[in-house]
């Protein structure tokens, strides 16, 4: 499985971090627990199951040219399943959903099968902060940052795709900035 993902400038990259430090000093459940050092704070805009040469220099130029992209962090929210996921909400513009749209239309002639829970009218945006596959994980409002609570003006500076297989990622444009030390 391959991702394209945009990524947070360095200011909010960090800043998310800190919420997964923090919400572990509380006792809960966080991001800040997996140490692979490709975790980092993202939106996922896709998933397939191929990321053909062509596709990625078009989808590159694409996100090269479409970066910077303002977006809010505003809300949070929560996913039930087989893993339970809690997110920030991103509040995504026309400049973001139009990108996202665009990414779509790149995949899906040569991509394969496309994760349809990222398509278009059906996707929502959210950075994760925690993820659990316990049917008992809960992160209690009280216990979570106050600063999730607040809405937060920020970027997406740049893009990249993960590869599932071999566990690597590759930019696909814009600052795709190494994440922060810690």
């Amino acid at each position: 499985m391959r991702t394209v993902e945009l990524l947070p400038d360095t200011a909010t990259e960090a800043h998310v971090r800190e919420m997964w430090r923090m919400m572990a000093a509380a006792g809960l459940s966080s991001l800040a627990e997996h140490r692979h050092p490709t975790n980092r704070p993202h939106v996922t805009l896709a998933t397939c199951e191929d990321l053909r040469p062509s596709a990625r220099a078009e989808l590159a130029a694409l996100l090269d040219g479409g970066l910077p992209v303002p977006f809010r962090l505003d809300g949070l929210l929560r996913f039930d399943g087989r893993t339970r996921v809690l997110a920030w909400r991103v509040a995504a513009d026309a400049p973001v959903l139009e990108l996202h749209r665009r990414v779509w239309e790149v995949l899906a002639p040569t991509a394969g099968r496309l994760n349809p829970l990222h398509a278009p009218g059906r996707w929502i945006p959210h950075m994760t902060l925690a993820r659990s596959r316990r049917a008992t994980a809960r992160w209690p409002d009280r216990l979570l940052p106050t600063a999730l609570r607040e809405p937060r003006e920020a970027a997406f500076t740049g893009a990249r795709s993960y590869d599932s297989t071999t566990r690597t990622v590759e930019s696909l444009g814009g600052a795709a900035h190494p994440p922060p030390a810690g």
